[in-house]
């Protein structure tokens, strides 16, 4: 089991989807594909960003097939209301040969009960004990792992080697004080795009995952890059990775809040892949202020980097 996996930075990808509102997995394969070229060290399939809620066990098992068979490094989300669905999920994802798994909560159905998140977890990392997993702990799933579940979970099962934070800068902190400095066979990977300063530099985190860097890869994996070099001490570095945070934040900040995948397919769209332009429900749009406020801030970022990234020094050393 190669446990080195959750290291670098990873997209989180969208599903796109062809006019009749089905998933376009050819598409998904040749954002796989472009995502790795430009230097992330593996994809992630279906977690919030590919809208595993909307789309068919079926289809998500499909999606993460059609990616691995493209050679593509794929780690999967488990996302599920029934944890049945969700075991079925991790059987896939080893039987067919993924990077790696987020283990993510027990939705509604007991979904702030520790004794079930508890089961929960120990059947999706029984169905794959030979791919590494990190248990994805997020706000929006209404449960947070805590250390001594993390702990009880891990000495029973060597898979689950992380922990992915999509939480603020207080869950950050506690992840890294509690669970992830414990030793260094633990991994803590910045799961929420305006943190990724604080979780290098502040949380000892080894990677992360992203959704603005679906559409803007070289920046995000800049903005990795520097806050890696600032964790070492590089103090240029640690500056141009707090400029280029301020400056990344709005458009980071979209990943905080429930319309975080018709904000990002707009950016595709704004970047001529017409792919990403519906969604699985027609209603599911943004507003014309939304959309106006999305391409404004767009184009500012871009204007503000072409400028910025001519600098040279460290941002050159790592871009």
């Amino acid at each position: 089991m190669q446990t080195d996996v959750f290291t670098g930075t990873m997209p989180a990808l969208m599903t796109p989807c062809k006019e009749d509102r089905t998933p376009d997995f050819d598409a998904l394969v040749r954002k796989g594909r472009e995502m790795i070229d430009a230097g992330m060290s593996a994809v992630v399939y279906c977690g919030s960003m590919g809208d595993w809620p909307l789309l068919t066990d079926q289809q998500r098992m499909e999606g993460v097939e059609r990616l691995i068979d493209a050679g593509l490094p794929v780690v999967v989300g488990t996302g599920a209301v029934n944890t049945k669905s969700a075991v079925a999920h991790a059987a896939h994802a080893q039987k067919v040969g993924a990077a790696g798994l987020m283990v993510i909560p027990r939705v509604l159905s007991r979904g702030t009960s520790p004794a079930a998140q508890k089961n929960h977890f120990k059947a999706i990392l029984t169905a794959a004990p030979d791919v590494p997993a990190i248990i994805y702990n997020s706000p929006y799933y209404g449960f947070a792992t805590k250390a001594d579940l993390f702990f009880a979970l891990r000495a029973e099962h060597p898979n689950l080697v992380g922990f992915k934070e999509f939480g603020g800068k207080d869950d950050l902190r506690y992840a890294a004080e509690n669970i992830t400095s414990q030793d260094d066979q633990v991994t803590l990977m910045v799961g929420v795009d305006t943190e990724v300063y604080h979780g290098f530099v502040n949380c000892g985190a080894t990677g992360a995952i992203t959704g603005i860097g679906t559409a803007l890869p070289r920046e995000a994996l800049l903005l990795a890059a520097l806050s890696q070099k600032a964790a070492d001490g590089h103090a240029e570095a640690r500056q141009r990775a707090q400029e280029l945070t301020e400056a990344f934040h709005v458009l980071s900040s979209f990943d905080e809040g429930p319309d975080l995948v018709l904000y990002y397919k707009h950016l595709l769209v704004l970047n001529g892949e017409p792919e990403y332009r519906l969604h699985f429900n027609e209603t599911d749009e943004l507003t014309d202020a939304q959309r106006n406020y999305c391409e404004q801030q767009y184009a500012l970022f871009r204007t503000w980097f072409a400028d910025w990234s001519k600098q040279g020094g460290v941002i050159a050393e790592c871009m």
